[in-house]
């Protein structure tokens, strides 16, 4: 998420003030290409790690920054949630064993993670969405008590003037308006980094967008989100919507979002993306100015790099400085977290490979690729996985597998070899890619499939079951094409009224008639019905007693109880027992943590299932 030093409650003044330092920093950015005093001749690989923290039943758990208390290791950082943390990896030399020490680095970071974690009760878990998260996770209580994030939301929620939608469909349908930008912190990723020099940026740039869609196609791994089955990669769909502060009028008008793809190949370098984050996107966060550099010392352009860590490109250029010495670098955002290390190095080998065999053969693909065809290959694989198709070069069409197997990995085991890579690092970890998709199982295949052979059963003692045997397999470092199918739901558990309730409810308005409501009850065997207004908010309960007694020829409000007992979804299933017996009522509506939205309803007959 980036820098944390930000100014919390900047005013116009300051904005002006530090929209003033982002055209400096721009300024310097481009003396630094004219005058070449970036670093060349070196190249380097990085990568970040996400992951989510949960707790013994496979839960979200909020100990991010307990952990981050007792642990002094600073590739450890936090991340918007409390249930996330982030891993930052050692940059290394191109080539040689460097896919080998990514891997053995990303090993004993994440044993480091989940020590720490399991000092505080806890668990590591690699999953580009996590199946057990459920929307009372996404409240600001879990979110990471740093200025930058509420700083963030802040700014976001103003921006956009309402809730944020998520609209996302495929085997099942979501439609969800949240008030805040913790729909962000469901998303976790493994996102590499390749160093160029200034001159070669347009060519690494629009080589990884073209890179994006098949190597997204055979490492989706977030099929589920809030119990739904939607994409193979649901996060592409869940982060662009995520953070999506554009107002109604400038969605109409096109107005891009700051989550990404980009609508043309790069041919102005690294100078043309900044450019346009200036131009295009407002200022949400703001920091104090840097002073101004000595005499050949690079500067940081804090200002600049704050403001277009605000805007989320799917691949993007970064600058940094390394030993003094300024350098770029394209970072590639594409790829989810997990399944495994394994299946991470391979993803990573993957890229790199496949754009450096782009570079390699046709210095910039932008001559013999359409742009189009680049980004409608990412968001058919985001959407499909292995069973896209993907246009490649020319405009036709294949499918995605068959894509894979026959072209793209022999190119990368190419760019890989010619760039200098340790030959069987390029075999063990390519070959991880080719059994996976010869075998068509991905994690999100995994998930789908493990779905499938458990059948109907407990929404929540199914994700639960997939998320503790993920966990199991990810700590032994099988890779996913081997795993076998979750064929057992876990036991059901019962610990909050959210685990519990009803969610598809039948629900009437204030102004209905009683009689249409009472007909409503009677056709589906129910004695109690929440009354919601055009807002989706809890504003009173009927019950089938109470419409009997006064005749059906009113509206629903005049016959209502205003005032209903009600709990949130993270209320403790005993405590919602021992309200309603002390209540004497045989339901409870269930409203949203600090708010009045109805998101379900338990009853005594719901509380059976405890025995």
């Amino acid at each position: 998420m980036g820098q944390h030093d930000v100014d919390a409650e900047a005013d116009e003044a300051a904005r002006r003030v530090f929209a003033a330092a982002i055209l400096d920093d721009f300024d310097a950015l481009e003396r630094l290409i004219a005058e070449d005093r970036f670093e060349r001749g070196t190249r380097r690989i990085g990568a970040e790690q996400e992951l989510f923290l949960v707790d013994a039943h496979g839960l979200p758990a909020p100990v991010g920054p307990q952990i981050l208390e007792a642990n002094r290791d600073p590739r450890l950082v936090s991340e918007l949630a409390q249930f996330n943390l982030e891993a930052n990896l050692t940059p290394r030399p191109w080539g040689g064993r460097a896919l080998s020490a990514l891997e053995g680095e990303l090993d004993e970071v994440l044993a480091l993670a989940r020590r720490a974690a399991r000092a505080a009760g806890a668990d590591v878990a690699l999953f580009g969405i996590l199946p057990t998260l459920r929307e009372t996770d996404l409240s600001l209580d879990k979110m990471t008590p740093s200025p930058r994030y509420h700083a963030l939301n802040r700014a976001m929620t103003e921006r956009r003037g309402g809730s944020f939608a998520v609209d996302i469909g495929r085997d099942d349908q979501l439609q969800l308006a949240h008030d805040n930008v913790m729909l962000e912190a469901c998303n976790t990723s493994f996102q590499l980094h390749v160093q160029v020099a200034p001159d070669e940026v347009d060519r690494w740039y629009n080589a990884a967008q073209a890179a994006a869609g098949p190597v997204l196609a055979a490492a989706v791994n977030a099929p589920l989100f809030l119990g739904r089955r939607l994409w193979p990669e649901t996060r592409v769909a869940l982060f662009e919507r995520a953070v999506d502060e554009r107002s109604p009028a400038q969605q109409q008008r096109g107005h891009a979002p700051r989550v990404t793809f980009g609508n043309d190949w790069l041919r102005g370098g690294a100078a043309e993306l900044f450019r346009e984050d200036i131009a295009r996107f407002r200022i949400l966060l703001t920091t104090q100015p840097d002073r101004p550099p000595a005499a050949g010392e690079a500067p940081k352009l804090t200002a600049l790099r704050l403001h277009s860590g605000t805007i989320y490109r799917w691949n993007r250029v970064c600058y940094g400085i390394t030993d003094g010495k300024p350098h770029l670098r394209i970072e590639h955002r594409v790829l989810p977290a997990g399944p495994t290390v394994r299946d991470e190095a391979a993803n990573a080998a993957f890229f790199y490979g496949l754009c450096a065999a782009l570079v390699g053969e046709h210095g910039d693909v932008a001559r013999v690729m359409r742009f189009d065809a680049a980004k409608s290959n990412f968001f058919a694989a985001a959407r499909e996985g292995l069973d896209a198709s993907l246009a490649w070069r020319d405009t036709t069409a294949r499918p995605a597998a068959s894509l894979i197997l026959e072209e793209l990995l022999p190119a990368a085991r190419r760019g890989l070899t010619e760039a200098g890579f340790d030959r069987a690092d390029v075999e063990r970890t390519l070959g991880v890619i080719e059994a996976r998709v010869q075998n068509r199982q991905t994690g999100a295949a995994w998930v789908s499939r493990s779905l499938e052979a458990m059948g109907d059963c407990d929404a929540d003692a199914r994700d639960r079951a997939l998320v503790t045997a993920a966990i199991e397999r990810q700590q032994r470092g099988e890779p996913v094409h081997a795993w076998p199918l979750v064929e057992q739901a876990a036991r059901p558990r019962y610990a909050t009224v959210g685990e519990l309730m009803t969610r598809d409810l039948y629900t009437v308005a204030p102004d209905d008639l009683a009689a249409l409501a009472a007909r409503v009850m009677r056709w589906n065997g129910i004695h109690h019905l929440p009354v919601e207004d055009a807002r989706g908010r809890l504003v009173g309960m009927l019950t089938l007693a109470r419409l009997d007694e006064v005749g059906g020829d009113r509206a629903v409000g005049e016959v209502m109880d205003r005032d209903p007992i009600a709990v949130d979804a993270a209320t403790e299933t005993r405590a919602a027992r021992e309200l309603m017996h002390g209540a004497r009522v045989d339901s409870l509506p269930v409203i949203e943590p600090r708010g009045d939205r109805l998101v379900g309803l338990v009853t005594a007959r719901d509380f059976d299932k405890l025995r």
